[in-house]
């Protein structure tokens, strides 16, 4: 393979890509630290470290976003910094992005592209997409829906889902975005949780083929949420469905001959908008509420910085509306003017080339895709990548997971042509977007992060709070940052101890990380998946890319378990490469190659091959269920699991282990 001119070539310094001249002159970010006279990266993030809120004010004014009632300060912290009250006195309402696109010169520009299960695709223009959002939104107004209800969103990745969030912003409502294929009681438990009036729902739709019934789900989710009075429902598969006249509205009927007016609330920019819910370790799960001048102005501000989104691009991300990306992908690609793709199904049906068929049908520039895709894709080879036309991409995403080095590579040589910078991103549900990223003007290590998303004030900390650097650490932020959370639902003393009770005003995100003597950083796994072993704190991030280095393991999962001697021993969960030929001793060969690459302190106790890791619907792995599972111990909320019959077979393990 040829190196094209931005691929890094000195050996030994770790890069793999390099900006060219031309990613420069694009880079909106480069811009920015051009016209502040920062000088550099470095230099912009000390001057955000020195005065947050002069860096906020800077990047509102360059993005130019839509405000009713102007700012004149980005924070009042007499509250303490766990509580800011953002932009007091201001009025912006998210959605106001859309009008300024739908009725100005992007009117005709695509806004939404489409595809199905089965390879039907359709295309909304912002005009169209905006009269979509403001019948739905008469329709929920005629539903009884008003400033500050909340309505749950249980809908496939369709056109119908983008404008039903858009709706509830018009309104001044809260959306709860629920995953797809979530089961009744997870449903359930987000609807009483947050006392939701309404609930919009599929009749069901095609995964892989098959359907997906939406409609009983809800019902039966409806028997144990009575705050929801009215059931909005979109007919999309065509199956039979129960119906309760009193409650359930067909969307064709209330939408399609609605008022196309638009009705656009003047919010007050810390209202909120919506509630984002993630699974607790234990107990029900958290609802991180999210302001209109928060999350969305920070998912815009990361796409335009870190990913260089601007209006002429194409951007998929491979997520449902149940994972922040999705609320993320809407509300910041809308936002900015580029067209958004979304995809109803899988990556690899009806074929195992559809992700690359989707890249070169619609020109996609940004494709961002979870690592777990990429381990699940390679096994199909990569010439079923390059025969496919992937000429308009510029720029490659990752996030929910960590890398393993391999898989990296396959996606940095074979999708991206060694030609694309991959944007490593990681943030979580709570903090409305990155803590740390790449950037299409920094160089790229493989599996890295060139550092904090501008803005952020982040630090890696030793267990007295200090920075630290060559080793690895706590993750935290030092200052509040526009996008952060306002809490938790109903339960303000949850989300303080979760996140502001270690350090004095300081958010430990619960990640360990690792910045290197270059100052790139690193993700070492969640710091409550970090095994201690013989004395020796290490995430299980590195102990799997040891084990899927062995040709027998594709996927893996490290936990620890109780050692009277070293702390933790270590046990890998390891899925066998497909097609691969199985010997009887492979699982002590691949404890014996983990401990020849770590050391034979880290060679694991044993190593268990299973058909499927744990994760859940956004591909995250769930390790604290499996040492749970593993260990005979409460396994905590399992509402956003995926694969329920994983944790089944290591339950049997278990007591196989134990028998």
């Amino acid at each position: 393979m040829s190196i094209p001119a931005n691929q890094a070539s000195s050996p030994g310094d770790g890069v793999a890509w390099r900006p060219s001249s031309d990613d420069l002159n694009r880079s909106r970010l480069h811009k920015l630290i051009q016209q502040t006279g920062s000088g550099d990266y470095a230099g912009l993030l000390r001057r955000v470290a020195r005065d947050p809120t002069w860096y906020w004010e800077t990047v509102l004014r360059d993005l130019d976003l839509a405000w009713h009632r102007p700012w004149d300060r980005i924070w009042d912290l007499s509250a303490g910094k766990a509580r800011p009250r953002w932009f007091p006195g201001a009025g912006f309402n998210y959605t106001s992005a859309l009008d300024r696109h739908a009725d100005g010169p992007r009117r005709d520009h695509p806004a939404v592209i489409w595809e199905g299960d089965d390879g039907d695709v359709r295309r909304l223009t912002f005009a169209e997409l905006g009269d979509l959002s403001d019948r739905c939104a008469a329709a929920l107004r005629g539903l009884g829906v008003g400033e500050g209800d909340r309505v749950g969103i249980f809908l496939p990745m369709v056109p119908e889902t983008v404008a039903a969030t858009l709706a509830c912003g018009k309104l001044g409502a809260v959306y709860v975005p629920l995953f797809s294929g979530f089961g009744e009681d997870a449903v359930a438990s987000r609807l009483r949780d947050c006392e939701a009036r309404v609930l919009i729902t599929a009749d069901g739709f095609s995964r892989r083929g098959k359907l997906v019934a939406m409609k009983p789900v809800a019902d039966r989710a409806l028997t144990a949420a009575p705050s929801v009075d009215r059931c909005l429902v979109l007919r999309r598969a065509g199956n039979d469905v129960a119906w309760d006249e009193k409650r359930d509205v067909w969307w064709h009927d209330a939408v399609d001959g609605a008022s196309t007016e638009r009705i656009t609330e003047p919010t007050a920019a810390d209202d909120p908008y919506m509630i984002l819910y993630t699974s607790g370790t234990t107990g029900r799960p958290k609802g991180a509420v999210h302001i209109h001048a928060g999350f969305p102005i920070k998912a815009t501000h990361d796409l335009a910085y870190c990913f260089d989104v601007q209006a002429d691009d194409v951007v998929f991300w491979l997520t449902d509306l149940g994972w922040m990306m999705g609320p993320w992908l809407i509300a910041g690609g809308l936002t900015l003017g580029a067209t958004i793709v979304l995809l109803e199904g899988t990556p690899d049906y009806p074929a195992p080339d559809r992700l690359w068929q989707m890249i070169e049908r619609h020109r996609v520039t940004v494709c961002g895709v979870a690592p777990t895709a990429i381990r699940a894709l390679m096994p199909h080879g990569a010439d079923l990548v390059t025969r496919r036309d992937r000429s308009s991409l510029r720029v490659l995403g990752s996030t929910g997971e960590t890398w393993n080095p391999e898989p990296w590579w396959w996606y940095f040589n074979h999708v991206g042509e060694g030609r694309c910078p991959i944007i490593n991103y990681s943030g979580g549900t709570e903090t409305g977007g990155g803590i740390v990223s790449g950037l299409t003007i920094a160089p790229v290590k493989p599996c890295g992060f060139a550092g904090p998303v501008p803005g952020m004030v982040a630090d890696v900390v030793d267990e007295a709070g200090r920075s630290l650097r060559g080793a690895v650490g706590e993750l935290v932020v030092r200052a509040p940052w526009v996008g952060m959370t306002a809490g938790f639902w109903r339960d303000p003393a949850r989300y303080e101890a979760t996140y502001w009770s270690r350090f004095p005003d300081t958010w430990v995100h619960g990640d360990w990380a690792e910045v290197d003597t270059d100052g790139c950083w690193f993700i070492r796994g969640r710091s409550d998946d970090t095994l201690k072993v013989a004395g020796k704190r290490i995430g299980p991030a590195e102990i799997e890319s040891a084990a899927v280095d062995h040709q027998a393991v594709q996927e893996a999962a490290a936990i620890g378990v109780p050692h009277p001697i070293k702390g933790d021993a270590i046990v890998v969960f390891a899925v066998p490469t497909p097609g691969a030929a199985r010997a009887p001793d492979d699982a002590a060969a691949v404890c014996r190659f983990i401990g020849e690459r770590l050391g034979g302190s880290m060679r694991p106790e044993r190593v268990l091959f299973v058909d499927e890791l744990p994760r859940t619907r956004n591909a995250k792995i769930m390790r604290r269920v499996i040492r749970a599972t593993y260990l005979g111990q409460p396994a905590g909320d399992l509402t956003a699991l995926e694969n329920p019959a994983a944790v089944e077979a290591i339950a049997t393990l278990r007591a196989d282990r134990e028998g």
